[in-house]
């Protein structure tokens, strides 16, 4: 049986029946990853750990949609006991002696955490070329990216080896993975889920969230990561809700924004005929779609390459071979420990950002740079802000382009932060944003969509989202065979 192809709901009562068991899922689960070992998803696997602990779960009452599923997670995510590499070498002996507020919930809910996936390093890139284990391959073509900086995670999942996977998302990081390789990925609002045990890029950006195959097994996920956590000061004191509430509601009157911007020329035409496609669905189900112009969002790359290098920076100082991962051998004094170290510890990409973030926060340019930026970034929450007092939900295509070439060159520094230039405002005003699949391009690659919502209103999102998933009803399984036209 192919168990991992059925809904979450079908295996839960499978589970339930006891007509299957934990173990099932997790053998079938480590056969499709082996199978498809050439995609590069994982860094790490947790082979031995996931199957003690799917026996163990066979004696236990089956409480809750998630449980004995299988689960992903990001290779910037802490595990305690199992290594966590963040994609560099710096860091390719760091076994974590806790784990992170979302681990630990996905251990209380009883899921099996089958292995830690491939990524940028230290999520810096949008291809997750900069991996120090080379990259993923897209599912769909294993000759194009997958994405990043969770390209391990969305290809894991586009591949279909398990249901569900972590990424994280500090400019685009799960959205635009999601959307290269036919998946659903939700960045949540900033605080919505603890960042404890989330190795940090940019603190001010970085979140958490949930990668999965659609959009209500998205929001089943999502009730499980959030809440408060003392041990994340920017987590956000909220009541628990069910996000999958909403879904299956009809979207009559719904009033949606379109920013001109990302409409404009900068976007493929193929991926804008597709997305005007899905308004024309919209619009025939009653919902009301607007042409807006939201200020400073074609400012929002300049922002984040200011803001998130400067917190890159300080961020990675505390990689110093002193305390854990990486040492240089034989260092001649202190200052040539840390120094050789960082060169052979750090890629290039990674060297790169720390260099113009330490830059940018030395002296007089800290306030000429960061805090001018951070300004700016106040008014592009703003924007959004107003914009929500019209509009109940702002789409757009997720990506400039489809999904490219593993072997395109690597020596423009700016494209990376280009390739996520729709992404990144959301994470400047702290919004929650999510990617669906709406169709493929001529290469039969697929083409994602963003559905933006105003600050904790994921759920009004997951509605939108699944009534779009449910009228496209697209085929979204790469290894079908078929056509997709």
């Amino acid at each position: 049986m192919k168990y991992l192809d059925k809904t979450i709901q079908e295996i839960h009562s499978l589970l339930k029946e006891k007509k299957i068991k934990p173990i099932d899922l997790v053998e079938e689960c480590f056969e499709r990853i082996e199978k498809n070992k050439d995609l590069n998803a994982y860094i790490t696997l947790n082979k031995e750990e996931a199957i003690k602990t799917a026996k163990e779960l066979e004696n236990k009452e089956v409480d809750n949609l998630l449980f004995g599923l299988p689960i992903a997670v990001k290779d910037n995510i802490v595990t305690k006991g199992l290594r966590t590499t963040c994609a560099s070498h710096i860091l390719d002996n760091f076994i974590p002696i806790y784990d992170a507020t979302v681990v630990e919930k996905i251990k209380k809910n009883n899921m099996i955490i089958i292995g830690k996936t491939n990524m940028d390093e230290f999520a810096m890139g949008s291809s997750s070329r900069t991996s120090y284990f080379g990259a993923p391959k897209n599912p769909w073509d294993k000759e194009k990216i997958s994405g990043g900086s969770s390209g391990g995670s969305a290809t894991t999942i586009a591949e279909r080896d398990l249901l569900f996977a972590l990424g994280s998302d500090t400019g685009g990081s799960i959205r635009q993975p999601a959307s290269y390789t036919g998946i659903v990925g939700m960045k949540p609002t900033y605080g919505r889920i603890s960042r404890y045990g989330l190795i940090a890029f940019a603190s001010s950006l970085d979140q958490i969230g949930p990668m999965t195959k659609n959009v209500y097994e998205n929001a089943v996920l999502l009730n499980i990561l959030v809440g408060k956590d003392e041990r994340d000061l920017t987590s956000a004191n909220k009541e628990d809700e069910d996000f999958t509430r909403l879904i299956g509601e009809d979207i009559k009157g719904m009033k949606i924004a379109v920013p001109n911007y990302f409409m404009s020329d900068i976007v493929n035409k193929e991926i804008r005929e597709k997305v005007k496609d899905t308004i024309k669905v919209l619009e025939k189900s009653g919902a009301v779609v607007d042409f807006v112009d939201i200020k400073y969002i074609e400012n929002a790359v300049t922002l984040y390459q200011i803001i998130a290098m400067g917190e890159a920076s300080s961020n990675l100082a505390r990689f110093d071979g002193i305390r854990y991962g990486h040492s240089t051998e034989n260092p001649k004094n202190i200052e040539d420990l840390y120094l050789s170290t960082r060169a052979e510890g750090f890629g290039e990409e990674v060297k790169r950002r720390i260099m113009v973030g330490s830059y940018l926060l030395s002296g007089e340019n800290a306030k000429t740079y960061y805090n001018k930026a951070l300004s700016i970034r106040d008014d592009i929450r703003t924007e959004f802000k107003n914009c929500f007092k019209k509009y109940d939900l702002v789409i757009g295509p997720t990506t400039t382009t489809t999904a490219y070439n593993l072997t395109d060159p690597m020596d423009d520094p700016s494209k990376s932060f280009m390739d996520d230039v729709l992404v990144i405002p959301v994470n400047m005003a702290g919004l929650p944003g999510l990617s669906l699949p709406i169709g493929f391009d001529k290469e039969n690659m697929p083409i994602g969509m963003q559905i933006i919502g105003d600050s904790f209103e994921e759920a009004k999102i997951y509605k939108l989202a699944s009534y779009i998933e449910k009228k496209l009803n697209l085929n979204l399984n790469p290894n079908r065979g078929e056509d997709n036209e």
